[in-house]
C-alpha cells in the first residue's frame, strides 16, 4: 500500500499581540511536547536520563526554532509557545529548507482531471466554482500542468466539503482549528482535497478563510509540494490574508512547482514589456535592501518591505519576519510612510492618498482617511517617509526633497514649511524613503543607506547600512 501524506491546514489566529516574557508553564511544557511529538519526530526517552548534552526535548525545540526563523535557543520561550499554539498544517516540518516535495512524489502527466463533488453552503455554487477553478490555474499558469474539470467518475483530484469524521480516518476538528487536507499524488484518494464544513469559507471576504487561498494552499500539496519554510511562500504552513485579485505566485512557489513539473511553455514574454517576476520574500542581509517605512510600536521597531514587515524587540536578538496582512488584513501591501506618535500613542501608516491609525494592533475605527486629515495640503499626493519628534512633539513628513513640521497637539501644520530637507538636515541630498527617531538620534533612511543625526546639535554623525536596526 502506498505512503499517503496528508496535510491538515492551519487556520490564522487573526488577533496577534505582544506577550510578556515569562517561563514555561506545566499547560506549555505539555503542548510542546505533543507539537514536537507530531510536527518534528520527537520520540520517548527511556532507559537512564541524559547524561550529556542537550535533551531531545531542547534538540527538537531548536528544530522548530529554525524552521519558523525564530531565535534558536532550545527552549521554550515567548515567541516559540506562541507558535506552537497556532493552528497548523498537520504535514511534519522536519524537512527544513525552501520549497519541500513529498519525497518526489508526482503525477506523471501533466493532464490532470478534478470534480467538485459537492458545496459549502457558506457561498454561492457559482462562487465555489470560480475560487476552486483559480487556485488550480495558480499553479497552471507557472508550470506545464493543464486542469479538466469533469462531472462524474473518479477525477486525479476529488474535491469536497465534510465536518468532523467525513470518511478518510483524519476527522477534522469543528470551528477554527484545520481549515482543509490534501493527499499527495497517487492513485485512490492520491490527489484529493478535503474542506472543512465546520470552517466559514468566503469569496472575497477578509472575514472568515478565503476559499481561492485556501485551495490554492491545499492544490499544492495534491500537486506534490509539501511546505516550505520560507514565510512569503504559499506553501508556508501558516494562513495568511492576501488580495485574490492580485494575488501572484511567489518566488519560492514557483522554483517548486517547476522542478516537479517545470515551466510553462505556452508563456512567450512580450520583449518589450515582460511580465514581472514572481514576488520573493525580503531578506535582511541584502546589502542593496531599501526599506518602505520605519516605526516604532511601543518599544518595538518595525521595517516595512512590500508584502512584510520585521518586528524587532529588545529582547530578541534577530528581528522576525511577518505578513503585514497577518497583523493587519485592512492594511496595504507596499506602504510608503508609518510613524508612531507618542502624543496620542498611535502608529500611523501611509499609501498614496490614505492613512491608516493603529492602537497598538488594533486598527482604530473610522480609518482609512485622507492625507488632509494630517493637515498635509491638497497638493501632497503621497508621503515618502514621518517621524514624531519626542523633543519637539512636532511630526515631520517627508514629500520628495522637502519636509513639513506637523504640531500633533495644535492639529495644525507649522509656519514656515515646508523646507527643503537639507535645511533641516544638513548635508542630507537625497531623497528621504523612511525615518525614525529614538533614544536622541534621528535616523533618515536614503536606499540602502541610513544617515545618523543628533538631535539636539542636528549635526550629521554617521551613515550607516539597514544591517545596524536589522541586526543582520
Amino acid at each position: 500500500m502506498k505512503t499517503i501524506n496528508l496535510c491538515l491546514l492551519l487556520s490564522l489566529a487573526m488577533v496577534v499581540y505582544s506577550l510578556p516574557i515569562s517561563p514555561p508553564t506545566e499547560e506549555d511544557d505539555t503542548l510542546a511536547e505533543s507539537y514536537l511529538k507530531r510536527f518534528f519526530n520527537l520520540t520517548e526517552e527511556t532507559g537512564p536520563a541524559v547524561r550529556r548534552g542537550p535533551s531531545q526535548m531542547s534538540r527538537k525545540v531548536s528544530e522548530m526554532q529554525k524552521f519558523f526563523g525564530l531565535q534558536v535557543t532550545g527552549s521554550l520561550d515567548t515567541e516559540t509557545v506562541k507558535i506552537m499554539k497556532k493552528p497548523r498544517c498537520g504535514v511534519p516540518d522536519v524537512q527544513l529548507g525552501r520549497f519541500a516535495t513529498f519525497d518526489n512524489l508526482k503525477w506523471q502527466t501533466n493532464k490532470l482531471t478534478y470534480r467538485i463533488e459537492n458545496y459549502t453552503p457558506d457561498m454561492s455554487k457559482a462562487e465555489v466554482d470560480n475560487s476552486l477553478e483559480r487556485a488550480l490555474q495558480v499553479w497552471a499558469k507557472a508550470s506545464s500542468l493543464r486542469f479538466t474539470r469533469i462531472y462524474s467518475g473518479t477525477a486525479d483530484i476529488m474535491i469536497s466539503f465534510g465536518a468532523r469524521d467525513h470518511g478518510d480516518f483524519y476527522p477534522f476538528d469543528g470551528p477554527a482549528g484545520t481549515l482543509a487536507h490534501a493527499f499527495s499524488p497517487g492513485t485512490g484518494i492520491g490527489g484529493d482535497a478535503h474542506f472543512d464544513d465546520d470552517e466559514d469559507f468566503t469569496f472575497t471576504s477578509t472575514n472568515g478563510y478565503n476559499l481561492f487561498l485556501v485551495a490554492a494552499h491545499e492544490f499544492g500539496h495534491s500537486l506534490g509540494l509539501s511546505h516550505s519554510n520560507d514565510q512569503g511562500a504559499l506553501m508556508y504552513p501558516i494562513y495568511s490574508y492576501t488580495e485574490p485579485r492580485t494575488f501572484s505566485l511567489p518566488r519560492d512557489d514557483v522554483n517548486g512547482i517547476q522542478f516537479l513539473y517545470g515551466p510553462n511553455p505556452d508563456v512567450n514574454p512580450n520583449p518589450g514589456k515582460p511580465a514581472p517576476p514572481p514576488p520573493s520574500t525580503p531578506d535582511a542581509c541584502d546589502s542593496t535592501l531599501v526599506l518602505d517605512a520605519v516605526a516604532t510600536l511601543r518599544g518595538e521597531k518595525m521595517f516595512f518591505k512590500d508584502r512584510f514587515f520585521w518586528r524587532s524587540t529588545a529582547q530578541s536578538s534577530q528581528p522576525e519576519l511577518n505578513l503585514i496582512k497577518t497583523y493587519w488584513p485592512q492594511i496595504p501591501d507596499n506602504v510608503d510612510a508609518a510613524y508612531e506618535s507618542l502624543l496620542s500613542d498611535k502608529v500611523f501608516i501611509f499609501k498614496d492618498l490614505q492613512v491608516w491609525a493603529l492602537n497598538g494592533y488594533d486598527l482604530v475605527p473610522g480609518y482609512p482617511k485622507n492625507l488632509k486629515s494630517m493637515g498635509l495640503p491638497s497638493t501632497v499626493k503621497k508621503v515618502d517617509a514621518a517621524l514624531y519628534s519626542e523633543n519637539s512633539r512636532k511630526t515631520l513628513f517627508f514629500v520628495g526633497g522637502n519636509y513639513y513640521s506637523y504640531d500633533e497637539e495644535k492639529k495644525r501644520m507649522d509656519r514656515g514649511f515646508p523646507k527643503r530637507v537639507d535645511a533641516g538636515f544638513p548635508g542630507m541630498t537625497s531623497k528621504v524613503t523612511a525615518a525614525l527617531q529614538v533614544q536622541g538620534f534621528t535616523y533618515l533612511f536614503s536606499g540602502s543607506n541610513v544617515f545618523e543625526y543628533s538631535v539636539q546639535t542636528k549635526r550629521q554623525l554617521r551613515v550607516l547600512r539597514n544591517s545596524y536596526f536589522l541586526r543582520c
